[in-house]
């Protein structure tokens, strides 16, 4: 059989009947989606093997190529979308049927960097099957017990991208694969559009998205990132925090100085770094840059919500290893809605074996600022700005001249970075939600319901890909929430795997009747 005769077999098997959605959601029972997510393993651990960095377009390409090899095996229909030598996938389902609705899929196959000495395993390239210990230790297991036999749980796959974001998306072909043996209709009409740059903000998204608009047009969208719950119960997400990068660049003297013959002479521009970061936040944790929460008004209602999410804070401080939280909100949930003010890294000199007995002649440091819909990058960039001015620094572009130097005590540079994506927000009584919502009670049952969450601490793409397609967006995250993303050991744990697949399946036969 040539492969277009196979194409439209598996089309017509899958499709026969689904001009009649049925009014509820087809339920894939617990062993089903085990026997369906264990077919898929051989292929996730192919995935998993190639690296993903979207610094390395080539890398992306030989992703791209793969997936698309795996949606085409499916009966779909794809197009590489060009996005300057890191193509973005798009795959749709063919057999649309205009008395459904659309619903646009998002992932990412991209990851982030890695550095390979302080992963736990040969190579983060070369994923591994490890189960926890008596002593609480994770040792690895031969992994072609994934492949047949009993499935336990809590077992996990350690390797770059293996929950962040490879696993929703093979988690999805999973499903796919479930539904063409089950003979269950679709409830709306499938498209997916995967990410190439995500970990690097995906900086071109809203740009691609719009010179294929009408390729990607839908009636909503479901981002399939970032964290479950950590209770693992079925969780749904209202938006997402954005993300913006500032550095700070504080000056001391033209080159670096003896610190014995300058040291209490020579303003030590480290010393003076610190100084400044110290006043942007109080002990509590708090932003204390004027204006910095001003925008963030939280009512009675959704206070409510929030209070409402089961986390466990104990249990949470216990696994970060920490005694107190910043007390920015009354709790998780609340300092998610708050802006945030993060150094994520410094450099002065240097320490160690390179360390020398000097006065810098510089210090530099990186925040990130984690923006919401109400404050946005460029609000808290001129605050932030503003600040550093009140301390008495005078502001330059580049390397300070000797004008300035003789004229200014305190001499720094601001600058914010392009990287990063625009906070996101949702009602969270929207028809999506409330689509998805009813899904995820049809398969997972109403006790305990699926966890809401107004909005996630992480960034997504959401506002680009909304502001870009004008459609209405619900987030629902598939993988562990202790799966160590963007860090080294990173897991999937096999028990989400198993639940992802079923959400999925409840939400590409589950009728959407939204807006």
């Amino acid at each position: 059989m040539n492969r277009s005769i196979r194409h439209l077999s598996f089309v017509a098997s899958l499709f026969v009947g689904a001009t009649c959605p049925s009014l509820h959601a087809a339920e894939l029972a617990p062993a089903t989606a085990t026997q369906y997510a264990q077919a898929t393993f051989r292929d996730y651990f192919e995935l998993l093997a190639l690296p993903n960095d979207a610094i390395v377009p080539a890398d992306i390409r030989k992703n791209v190529e793969w997936l698309e090899a795996a949606f085409r095996k499916r009966g779909f229909t794809t197009t590489q979308l060009a996005n300057e030598g890191k193509p973005m996938l798009f795959a749709e389902l063919p057999g649309s049927d205009p008395k459904r609705k659309t619903v646009l899929f998002y992932m990412h196959l991209d990851g982030q960097p890695v550095i390979p000495e302080q992963w736990a395993q040969k190579s983060p390239w070369v994923p591994v099957l490890k189960r926890k210990t008596a002593k609480g230790d994770w040792e690895e297991i031969d992994s072609a017990q994934l492949f047949s036999g009993p499935l336990d749980p809590e077992w996990r796959v350690f390797g770059r991208s293996s929950a962040d974001d490879k696993a929703p998306i093979m988690m999805f072909l999973a499903a796919i694969d479930a539904l063409k043996a089950s003979g269950d209709k679709l409830g709306v009409n499938v498209k997916v559009v995967l990410d190439s740059e995500e970990e690097k903000g995906s900086p071109s998204i809203g740009k691609v998205m719009l010179a294929h608009r009408d390729l990607l047009r839908s009636d909503a969208i479901v981002i399939h990132d970032g964290p479950m719950h950590a209770t693992n119960r079925p969780t749904l997400i209202f938006g997402n925090r954005g993300a913006a990068m500032a550095r700070i660049t504080v000056y001391g003297a033209k080159v670096s100085l003896h610190s014995g013959h300058y040291g209490n002479y020579s303003p030590n521009p480290a010393q003076r770094l610190a100084t400044l970061l110290a006043s942007m936040k109080d002990d509590t944790g708090r932003v204390s840059v004027p204006g910095y929460y001003d925008h963030v008004k939280l009512g009675d209602a959704e206070r409510k919500i929030m209070a409402a999410v089961p986390d466990d804070e104990a249990a949470l401080k216990r696994r970060l290893g920490i005694a107190r939280t910043d007390q920015v909100g009354a709790n998780y949930q609340e300092a998610m809605q708050y802006p945030s003010l993060n150094v994520r890294g410094m450099s002065s000199a240097a320490v160690g074996d390179k360390a020398a007995n000097i006065v810098p002649d510089q210090a530099v440091a990186e925040l990130d600022l984690r923006t919401t819909p109400d404050s946005n990058a460029a609000y808290l960039g001129k605050l932030v700005e503003a600040h550093i001015q009140k301390q008495g620094y005078h502001l330059v572009k580049g390397t300070p001249t000797d004008d300035d130097r003789s004229r200014y005590e305190k001499l720094a540079s601001f600058a914010m970075q392009t990287e990063g994506g625009d906070a996101a927000g949702t009602p969270m009584d929207s028809a999506v939600g409330k689509w998805a919502y009813t899904a995820m009670v049809d398969t997972f049952g109403a006790k305990p319901e699926p966890v809401r969450i107004r909005m996630m601490g992480g960034t997504v793409p959401t506002a680009e890909i909304v502001g870009a397609l004008q459609v209405p967006f619900a987030i629902v995250p598939l993988v562990n929430a202790d799966n160590n993303q963007h860090a080294s050991n990173e897991n999937m744990r096999m028990g989400n795997y198993v639940d992802g697949v079923r959400t999925i399946y409840s939400l590409i036969t589950h009728p959407f009747t939204g807006p």
